[in-house]
């Protein structure tokens, strides 16, 4: 009897279960409905997107009906949309941009509509226009996002997503940081940052266009007060690298670009470095562009490259002097200094030293060098080297469109090695002509840039005769693998760089490649000397919009991004050497020879130059250009003053010669003036 009730309360209680699990209220979301208009004519968006790149409906007037996928008014002037019955054609995009411009619909993403307006292709893009009706009719689930796997088989594959919601799945690395203050946009690529064709790494344009993407940040606007994408640091720099991105695929600005609906989360896998890696040694020499450092403010119409401003200069010359205390260096060549005799660089050097709260660096004194608006300098410290004898410079016409290279023998003070030291600017790939020597896959000018290597090959011969230890520095404006670099190669020069590894060698950043246009390049004999080099990155990879101008930046921006500290104080990454000197004997002061004097005489007026010698020259004459030939100038000192007068108006290339032994060694100076 006890058994029988039990097994009939357990029954009831089974019952009991079974009754409240049927009355329980199914929780699941049901996808919402909605319902539209049934004798609307509907085009759908993949007959309006068509096969092509253009639209074969342009200037038609279509009524189209899909979900809001984006609501981009606020940025962009308009929504996207994509429909929900997609047809089974993979080369037709299902979604579409409708433009609304000053006149913004109430639209929210989810929700269906019916809008009808015009086809219009604005500058390749697809779009609706000229809207007239906007009709909702409900809510949906959103349709899921197409699947991206980068590389792309072609740049013109995203052509069949335009508007559509997507989502990449591949892991994508920061490559171009250079428009993200002004627009609001990073370059991302796949398998790593770009390299430029011609820098070594094996890569091709083609296969670059294939593994790029735009991540924009749903505005067309420029200057955004807040720009997207910085870190805690306030940067984002190239080498960071981004996952799981989704958003809908754009057209702007003759690129596709991904407008995110979720938040991208980035990994800063490619921090700054508090200084330079190792590059051993027991003497450190650098090569540095220091951002077209000017002491003479730009006014807009004085030629003038630098800062505009006093503020700016300072801003800039606290970024300059911490990138540069920060490679510790005992040798700087530097590029881009305002060719204004000693002023520009005097005030670069006092300004390191009063950093070092000590007289550190000293100067190699050159004065004017050619007539380029900068000049190329060096810089070192008296307690670690020595000079031998005076500065040389080369006076080779190749480098007439260019920076004349400037050298200085060294002697370690300690370690008592001799070495010299060429400071370098090449001819730049910009201001193209337009027949001669064009770009033909290694920029315009290449061919001069090789003239300039010869050039520079037959100077470091004559610099040989003082010492075989030749270490050439500095910008040479042509990638690792690019002629001007082969023609060094070729005749006995290694170059350094190429100990980096190729993931790390670079030093310049241009339409989001890289590359390495800042170089390194030493004799044999320096081979086994030669400890170390490195890249220091610390400009390459960061926004410019953290650089030291002030111009499109809010009064917030002007003093929130920037720092007095050394990232993005150029746009050239430095390079640093490390040396370990083998000792050398006795060396003689190298032959040397400089003039200077005014730009202009006046006819018939006593016009007067000056000239300075190092090595003792035993002759020293002076061809005054205008049809006199040389004459002696007496005395032959270390400095003096010598004087001309001009009978006649003109321009005119005054040359001065200094000989010793027998004039088997003979020096050149030249200096232009113009009679009036």
């Amino acid at each position: 009897m006890t058994m029988k009730f039990l097994q009939g309360g357990a029954l009831l209680l089974g019952l009991t279960a079974l009754l409240a699990a049927c009355n329980t209220p199914d929780t699941t979301p049901k996808p919402p409905t909605y319902a539209c208009p049934v004798d609307t004519v509907v085009t759908p968006i993949s007959s309006v997107q068509g096969t092509g790149a253009a639209s074969p409906l342009v200037n038609k007037v279509v009524t189209i009906r899909g979900v809001v996928t984006q609501d981009a008014q606020a940025g962009l002037s308009g929504f996207f949309v994509q429909d929900l019955k997609p047809d089974s054609d993979p080369r037709t995009s299902e979604g579409v941009f409708v433009f609304t411009a000053a006149a913004p619909n109430t639209v929210k993403v989810g929700e269906v509509l019916e809008v009808t307006g015009t086809v219009k292709e604005f500058f390749n893009s697809t779009q609706l226009d000229s809207v007239t009706t906007v009709t909702s009719c409900g809510e949906t689930t959103l349709p899921t996002a197409t699947a991206l796997t980068y590389p792309l088989s072609s740049p013109d594959a995203l052509e069949n997503v335009e508007g559509m919601l997507v989502s990449v799945s591949t892991p994508m690395t920061v490559t171009n940081t250079f428009t993200l203050g002004r627009y609001g946009e990073l370059g991302l690529s796949s398998d790593g940052r770009l390299f430029n064709p011609t820098n070594g790494q094996g890569a091709t344009l083609e296969a670059n266009r294939n593994r790029t993407l735009i991540l924009d940040d749903g505005s067309s606007k420029q200057n955004p007060a807040v720009i997207p994408y910085l870190n805690a640091n306030k940067t984002r720099r190239a080498g960071d690298t981004v996952t799981g991105l989704v958003g809908v695929m754009h057209y702007a600005n003759n690129a596709f670009k991904l407008e995110p609906t979720q938040a991208p989360v980035f990994a800063n896998t490619n921090p700054r470095t508090a200084a330079p890696k190792p590059v051993g040694g027991t003497l450190r020499v650098a090569g540095a562009n220091v951002l077209n450092y000017f002491t003479t403010l730009d006014d807009g119409k004085n030629g003038a490259r630098g800062a505009d401003s006093a503020d700016e200069f300072k801003r800039q010359k606290d970024k300059i002097v911490a990138g540069l205390r920060g490679l510790d260096a005992d040798v700087i060549t530097l590029m881009e200094i305002e060719n204004n005799g000693e002023m520009a660089l005097d005030d670069l050097v006092a300004a390191l030293n009063s950093a070092a709260g000590k007289t550190e660096y000293a100067s190699v004194k050159t004065g004017t060098v050619g007539t380029d608006a900068i000049r190329v300098a060096i810089i070192y410290r008296p307690g670690k080297v020595e000079t031998v004898g005076n500065a040389r410079i080369d006076d080779n016409p190749a480098f007439d469109k260019a920076r004349k290279p400037v050298a200085q023998t060294f002697r370690d003070i300690a370690g008592k090695g001799v070495f010299t030291v060429v400071a370098n600017h090449f001819k730049s790939k910009g201001s193209c002509p337009t027949t001669g020597d064009v770009d033909q896959g290694q920029g315009c000018w290449n061919a001069l840039r090789v003239e300039q290597s010869k050039a520079l090959l037959a100077f470091a011969d004559k610099l040989k005769l003082t010492d075989p230890d030749v270490l050439l520095m500095g910008d040479l404006n042509a990638y690792g693998e690019e002629d001007p670099i082969k023609t060094l190669e070729a005749s006995g020069f290694e170059s350094l760089n190429k100990r980096i590894p190729l993931a790390d060698r670079y030093s310049y950043q241009f339409d989001g490649q890289f590359g390495y246009l800042d170089h390194a390049l030493s004799t044999m004999s320096m081979k086994d000397q030669v400890k170390g080099i490195t890249e220091w990155h610390i400009n390459s990879d960061e926004p410019v919009v953290l650089d030291y101008n002030t111009e499109f930046k809010t009064p917030a921006q002007v003093a929130e991004l920037y720092a007095p500290d050394a990232y993005r104080s150029s746009d050239h990454d430095p390079v640093l050497v490390g040396l370990e000197l083998t000792a050398d004997g006795a060396t003689t002061v190298p032959l040397t020879v400089g003039v200077t004097g005014p730009a202009t005489a006046t006819v018939d007026q006593v016009y007067t130059i000056n000239v300075t010698t190092g090595g003792t020259p035993t002759t020293l004459v002076a061809d005054w250009g205008d049809g006199g030939g040389f004459e002696r100038l007496i005395p032959i000192a270390a400095s003096g003053p010598h004087v001309h007068t001009y009978k006649k108006a003109g321009s005119f290339t005054i040359t001065v010669k200094a000989g010793r032994n027998d004039d088997k060694e003979i020096e050149t100076a030249t200096l232009a003036v113009t009679a009036k």
